[in-house]
């Protein structure tokens, strides 16, 4: 099998953790009520440090995908290790949706009466959604990578 498509998606992902942690570390800088505060009292925010909290399932997602993509790319995509990689690729979706509904549940009770949080419930619905497909699709694949296994293990065998 040829390396370079695994290789592609291999640098595709870590191209997209890049770009979450450039987000992460650029997104409290911006926000409104940062103009006002100094360098270690934007960062030391809660919700700040929640989200950081947070992003560490979407990372060792991330990590995990690579290390799938490794075992496609090396041809060890009918192993264990594979099925494993996939179960922690389903749980890191599933913590990450329930830590985003949390952040969500968290705004839409606490916020200020003045201010209008539809925009961040609204990313928090669709990135909670994804998050769970993400997850059923792991599953799924889970399952079936499982059942492959299987039965190529029967048929070992019975020869």
């Amino acid at each position: 099998m040829k390396r370079t498509p695994t290789l592609f998606l291999q640098a595709v992902i870590v191209l997209i953790g890049m770009v979450a942690l450039a987000i992460l570390i650029r997104f409290p800088l911006t926000e409104g009520r940062a103009a006002n505060l100094d360098l270690f009292s934007i960062y030391a925010a809660p919700f700040i440090l929640y989200g950081y909290a947070a992003s560490i399932a979407f990372f060792v997602a991330l990590y995990k995908a690579f290390r799938l993509l490794g075992y496609i790319g090396q041809n060890k995509v009918f192993s264990s290790d594979a099925v494993g990689t996939l179960r922690s690729i389903k749980y890191c979706a599933i913590v990450l949706s329930i830590l985003i509904v949390a952040a969500g549940l968290y705004i839409r009770i606490s916020h200020d009466k003045e201010d209008d949080p539809a925009g961040f419930l609204a990313i928090c619905i669709v990135t909670t959604f994804v998050a769970i497909v993400i997850a059923t699709a792991a599953a799924v694949f889970e399952k079936i990578l499982q059942n492959a296994i299987d039965m190529k293990s029967e048929n070992d065998l019975t020869i």
